[in-house]
């Protein structure tokens, strides 16, 4: 039997707007929005939910998530069991889902399982948007090995690895066409140094132009894009130019660089709260000087770096890179962004633009009729105060994924 909710007397945000609308009912039917005006007659059986003035918005989509990195062991993740690491990053997901997450955009590690796992309704989380695994050269971002450690690869067929090494022209397009293959929406390349990697320093450019054209072009065949994970300006700029679409941290970006991705048609995925969470858990999680040079080169471009990219008019999508315990700190991003974004941005930022580059424009991020029932309830109005989408989840009254009630003060 189908179940139908009628949501009334709240106040329905327009994330395209940025505006607050009175005087609209919301039915739900089964997993879809069914239909959306004043004075809605439902049909009988439905369960009708005042709001009492409390605002009715679209789930939030996080863009750039690892829900497989439930611990900060990383080769303990790797090298678990496959049944335990899928049950590691439900209860990762499940967690996203309680802070009003209803999409999460996987940037490395989780597989098909996991989105079928949502879709046939054994994991109470919110829809996956999967890469597969991170592409990555031997040395690079993805791979952890230390210097002296001669394994062979990075477990990558297990699902609590993050990444998959291939060099050379041929074994990349072997494997996009296999991750393809395997479900991914898009693929993901590590095509700068990172933070967390043992053996690449922030400003490596990673994989040769003939490499990453061949990404582009093995994506762009199969009706996908190619998103990167990138901090210095060289290393946005030649991604820019080579075809990537999406562009992830951008933390060192200038400005005619963030003019030609957004002339380009580029979004880019900021993860200032990353950084921010190192800087305070460091020393407690046992990093040294070299690390926390590297947090800092990255962590003091991150505010500098959403100014420049508003100015160019590059779209943002929100997202947050946290990894094993420091994902308490996921709606602190909220807090960072706010230091150069309006709220309004902000929540477009984790709605409509967050929607577009996971393709899912009309069935998420968006009231609308048609779309997939996801939805939050908020005590108060996000426009003047966006702390109120933060302290995961305390002021929602309500969080609907898919149609099926997840949390409910109301009910």
């Amino acid at each position: 039997m189908t179940t139908s909710y009628l949501f009334t007397g709240g106040k329905l945000l327009d994330p395209h707007e940025g505006i607050l609308k009175d005087g609209l009912d919301v039915l739900v039917t089964g997993d879809r929005i069914a239909e959306i005006g004043p004075g809605i007659v439902p049909p009988e059986g439905t369960q009708t939910i005042a709001l009492d003035g409390r605002t009715l918005m679209p789930g939030l989509i996080d863009c750039h998530v690892h829900v497989v990195a439930e611990t900060l062991d990383l080769w303990g993740n790797m090298i678990a069991p496959a049944s335990l690491g899928a049950l590691r990053g439900a209860r990762v997901m499940n967690e996203a889902l309680s802070r009003g997450f209803t999409t999460l955009r996987d940037l490395g590690g989780a597989d098909i399982g996991l989105v079928r796992g949502v879709e046939d309704g054994l994991i109470d989380g919110p829809r996956l948007v999967i890469c597969g695994k991170g592409l990555t050269t031997t040395g690079g971002h993805a791979d952890l090995r230390q210097r002296t450690d001669d394994r062979p690869g990075l477990f990558s067929d297990r699902v609590g690895s993050m990444g998959l090494i291939a060099d050379g022209v041929d074994n990349v397009r072997a494997a996009c066409r296999t991750l393809i293959k395997e479900g991914a929406n898009f693929i993901k390349v590590m095509a700068n140094g990172g933070v967390s990697s043992p053996n690449d320093p922030i400003h490596s450019i990673q994989y040769s132009r003939d490499e990453i054209a061949a990404m582009v072009e093995e994506a762009e065949n199969a009706g996908l894009y190619v998103s990167a994970h990138l901090y210095t300006d060289k290393a946005i700029r030649r991604c820019v130019e080579l075809g990537v679409h999406s562009l992830e941290h951008c933390n060192l970006i200038e400005a005619e660089t963030a003019q030609m991705a957004a002339e380009a048609g580029c979004i880019a995925v900021p993860t200032l709260v990353a950084y921010e969470a190192l800087a305070i858990e460091g020393k407690q999680l046992g990093l040294g000087a070299a690390e926390f040079e590297k947090i800092d080169i990255v962590r003091n471009g991150g505010l500098r770096s959403l100014e420049i990219m508003a100015e160019a008019g590059l779209p943002m999508a929100f997202g947050s890179d946290l990894l094993g315990q420091l994902r308490k700190y996921h709606c602190m991003e909220f807090e960072l962004l706010a230091k150069v974004l309006s709220p309004a941005e902000i929540i477009r930022s984790a709605t409509t633009i967050g929607a577009k580059l996971c393709r899912l424009e009309g069935e998420a991020g968006e009231i609308s009729k048609g779309a997939s029932a996801d939805m939050i309830v908020v005590d108060g109005d996000p426009l003047s105060d966006i702390s109120l989408l933060g302290d995961d989840g305390a002021h929602m009254a309500l969080i609907m994924a898919r149609g099926r009630l997840h949390k409910s003060n109301l009910v």
